[in-house]
C-alpha cells in the first residue's frame, strides 16, 4: 500500500471513532495528532510496516522528547500507545495485515493522586455566593450542582433549562454519548429554583453570561473555562491554597458517596465511567474506614 493509503485509513479510523464509537470531537483530534506523529516519525509506508521494532523506536523517541518536567511523562507516551493500539485493532477489524494490537504493552505508571479538599474546605467553598445577586444565586446553583451529581464541567456547561425540578434526577449525555442518570439534592434544587426566579433572560443554557459583555456576546452559554473560573474564584475566597476545579468537586463527590458506605459499582455508574478501573482510584481514600474495621474487629479473641 502507499502512504496515501495509510493516511486514509487513519482517516476512515477517526471517522469510526466518530461515528460507530461515539467519540467526541476533542477525543478524536488527540488521537489524530498521536497517530499522526507516530507515522511522521516511523515514515512507514504500508500497514505490514507497522512492527514491534518500529513502534519501540518510536517509543524510545517519546521516552527522550522533552516535557513539562524533564522528559515526557510515562502517562503521555500511554496516550500514544493507546491510540496506535486502537488503531491497529480497527485496522483487523477490516482485515488487513498489521501488528498484533496485543503486541503493544502499556508501561507501568504509579497510582495517581487524587486532588482532594476537605469536608470543611467543601464547606467553605459551597458557602462563598452569600448575596442575592443573580451572579451570586447562578454561581451557588453551579456549586451545589456539581457536588449533588458528580457532573463533569462540559456535562454542566451542556445543560439546558428545561430540567424538571419537581422530580430529584434527570438524565445526562456523557461521554462517548453514554446517558446517565443524576440525582439532585434538596440544597441543588432549591439553589436552581432561587437563580432561575432571578433571571430575566430567556436563553435556552441553564448557566448564562452575565454582565456587561453579555449583549456583545454571540452566545450566553458559559464555556468549561468561565466555570473554572467561576470555581477557582470561591476557592479563594474561602482561603482554600490547593487548585481547586470542577474535576475536584467532582472527586469530592465520589468520596463523599463511598465514605458514608456507596459500593464501587454505584460510584461508577453515578461518575459515567465506562470502566471500573477508572472509578477504583478512589478506593484507597476509603483506607481509614478500613484502618478502623481492622481495629474494631481483628484479634479480639487474644488475650
Amino acid at each position: 500500500m502507499a502512504t496515501e493509503d495509510l493516511k486514509e485509513l487513519k482517516s476512515q479510523f477517526l471517522e469510526y471513532l466518530e461515528i460507530e464509537k461515539g467519540r467526541g470531537v476533542k477525543t478524536v483530534e488527540n488521537y489524530d495528532r498521536y497517530l499522526m506523529r507516530f507515522l511522521e516519525h516511523s515514515k512507514l509506508t504500508d500497514p505490514g510496516s507497522i512492527t514491534e521494532r518500529a513502534v519501540r523506536e518510536f517509543r524510545l523517541f517519546l521516552n527522550r522528547t522533552p516535557g513539562t518536567s524533564g522528559t515526557m511523562k510515562l502517562k503521555t507516551q500511554n496516550y500514544y500507545m493507546i491510540s496506535i493500539r486502537a488503531f491497529l485493532k480497527f485496522l483487523r477489524k477490516r482485515g488487513i495485515e498489521s501488528l498484533n494490537p496485543e503486541r503493544i504493552e502499556l508501561a507501568k505508571v504509579g497510582q495517581r493522586d487524587l486532588d482532594l479538599i476537605t469536608s470543611a474546605e467543601l464547606d467553605r467553598l459551597m458557602a462563598g455566593p452569600k448575596d442575592g445577586s443573580v451572579s451570586a444565586l447562578r454561581d451557588k446553583a453551579i456549586l451545589e450542582l456539581f457536588f449533588s451529581t458528580g457532573l463533569r464541567v462540559s456535562e454542566l456547561c451542556a445543560l439546558n433549562r428545561d430540567i424538571d425540578l419537581s422530580r430529584d434526577e434527570f438524565s445526562v449525555r456523557g461521554k462517548g454519548e453514554k446517558v446517565r442518570v443524576v440525582f439532585l439534592s434538596p440544597e441543588a434544587k432549591d439553589a436552581i429554583k432561587k437563580y432561575e426566579a432571578k433571571r430575566q433572560d430567556l436563553d435556552d443554557a441553564l448557566f448564562t453570561q452575565l454582565g456587561k459583555n453579555v449583549k456583545a456576546a454571540k452566545d450566553l452559554r458559559l464555556t468549561p473555562r468561565s466555570i473554572e473560573r467561576i470555581v477557582k474564584k470561591y476557592a479563594t475566597k474561602a482561603g482554600i491554597t490547593r487548585k481547586v476545579t470542577p474535576h475536584v468537586i467532582r472527586h469530592s463527590f465520589a468520596t463523599d458517596l463511598l465514605e458514608n458506605g456507596a459500593d464501587l459499582r454505584s460510584v461508577q455508574a453515578l461518575l459515567g465511567h465506562s470502566n471500573i478501573s477508572t472509578t477504583q482510584v478512589y478506593t484507597h481514600v476509603t483506607d481509614k474506614h478500613l484502618r478502623e474495621v481492622h481495629k474494631n474487629f481483628h484479634g479480639k479473641r487474644r488475650k
